[in-house]
C-alpha cells in the first residue's frame, strides 16, 4: 500500500465505521433498499447494527419509510456508508 504524502492525514476504512459508532450512519445497500440509523457496532466484515432506523425502499409506486427500533444489516450487502448521513431527499 501506498503510503500519503506528507502532511495529508490517511485513515483506514474500519477506523472510519469505528469512529461512527454512537452517531447517526446512511447505509445503501446492493439492492433497493436504504437505511439511516444510529450505529451501534460492527465486526470485520462490517456487519452493523443500528437502532432507531428508518428503511427506506424503492418500489415502482415510490419510496416507501419504515421507521424500526434496531436491526442487524448483513456486512456482504452493503455497497455504501455515509457517515452523518440524513438519508435519501
Amino acid at each position: 500500500m501506498a503510503s500519503a504524502p506528507a502532511g495529508i492525514n490517511s485513515i483506514l476504512p474500519l477506523e472510519l465505521v469505528d469512529r461512527c459508532i454512537g452517531s447517526k450512519i446512511w447505509v445503501i445497500m446492493k439492492s433497493d433498499k436504504e437505511f439511516t440509523g444510529t450505529l451501534l457496532g460492527f465486526d470485520d466484515f462490517v456487519n452493523m447494527v443500528l437502532e432507531d432506523v428508518t428503511e427506506y425502499e424503492t418500489t415502482p409506486e415510490g419510496r416507501v419509510a419504515t421507521k424500526l427500533d434496531q436491526i442487524l444489516l448483513n456486512g456482504n450487502n452493503i455497497c455504501m456508508l455515509i457517515p452523518g448521513g440524513e438519508g435519501p431527499l
